[in-house]
């Protein structure tokens, strides 16, 4: 197999761990399997650059002076808001020539700026996919998965993202195996399919300002099997189903339904990533009652039936 060159575009005001993240899953895979990867780093002028931490990276390369990579990389950080025209105009020329494009978080606003996300579907970090919609609107903006493939070209979501995604990419290269001993390397929990959402249901929802709104989405969360229909949870929130919700909604962001949705789908995940429990008895954990209704939970919103997400994302070893 030949070996691959990933390019990591550097810049000052570079969020670093959108840099080193990646970067130490591709190395840690040269380790693996020599002759792999050979990593480069580069700036505009192929002086040193200051991370937006405070960290000074030094590059091994001048990006005039790269040769057209493999894979090539594109961090976010501060330093993509006001971004240098040259380095547009660089990846503008050069973005197209690399047999693969991946952007970490704000990265994503760079790669547009460039037009190299145009007519295509991308993310980036959640905060910013507002304006990047905004923007870019030749650019078709999902601000829920981690991460998004389109063509050959990836975009994912905030930070820690760019190692699912860089993941991702060396099963692509190298085979599940050894992007799962990258991954317990890294003392990474789990590698999470692309279109996990950037957020938990209760990181995703706001938290309720009225106690018994609160109290109804702790409720869900530690009873995911009990009674969570509207009327069920309006009664422990003592209102009307009508009242309770679009008093949820209004408050959290969402509807119970929708949040309801996401603790089961998160909790079967668990069970299945944790335990030995067989299929019919976390869906019946969860509240789906049935196997085949998780089965259509789950392909519905991660692409993959419970018995093949187990076997991809579980770890060698669980209790």
């Amino acid at each position: 197999m030949a070996q691959r060159t990933v390019l990591f575009v550097l810049f000052d005001d570079v969020q670093s761990l959108d840099v080193t993240g990646p970067l130490e899953v591709f190395a840690g895979a040269e380790k693996h399997t020599p002759g792999t990867y050979r990593i480069r780093t580069a700036t505009l002028d192929g002086a040193p650059v200051r991370t937006s931490s405070g960290l000074t990276v030094v590059p091994d390369h001048a990006l005039t002076d790269t040769r057209d990579p493999h894979t090539l990389v594109v961090p976010g950080g501060n330093g993509t808001r006001n971004p240098d025209p040259a380095l547009t105009d660089w990846l503008r020329e050069r973005g197209p020539r690399a047999e693969r494009l991946v952007s970490v978080c704000t990265g994503a606003i760079l790669l547009a700026a460039a037009g190299l996300l145009d007519g295509r579907r991308a993310t980036t970090h959640w905060a910013y996919c507002d304006k990047l919609a905004r923007d870019h609107p030749a650019v078709e903006v999902d601000p829920d998965p981690i991460f998004v493939r389109d063509g050959h070209v990836a975009t994912s979501a905030g930070v820690t993202s760019g190692i699912d995604l860089a993941l991702a990419l060396v099963e692509e290269d190298l085979g599940r195996d050894v992007a799962l001993n990258l991954a317990r390397h890294l003392v990474v929990f789990l590698r999470r399919p692309g279109n996990q959402a950037q957020f938990s249901a209760q990181l995703a929802a706001q938290t309720a300002q009225r106690e018994p709104l609160r109290e109804v989405q702790r409720w869900i969360t530690e009873h995911p099997d009990d009674d969570l229909t509207v009327g069920s949870l309006a009664a422990r929130a003592a209102l009307s189903p009508r009242h309770f919700a679009r008093a949820f909604q209004s408050e959290t962001g969402m509807t119970p339904g929708r949040y309801v949705d996401r603790v089961r789908l998160e909790h079967a995940r668990r069970l299945l990533e944790d335990t030995h429990d067989g299929v019919e008895e976390i869906s019946r954990a969860c509240g789906y009652g049935t196997p085949e209704a998780m089965r259509r939970a789950f392909v519905k919103s991660l692409g993959t039936a419970p018995a093949e997400y187990r076997r991809r994302f579980r770890p060698t070893t669980v209790r």
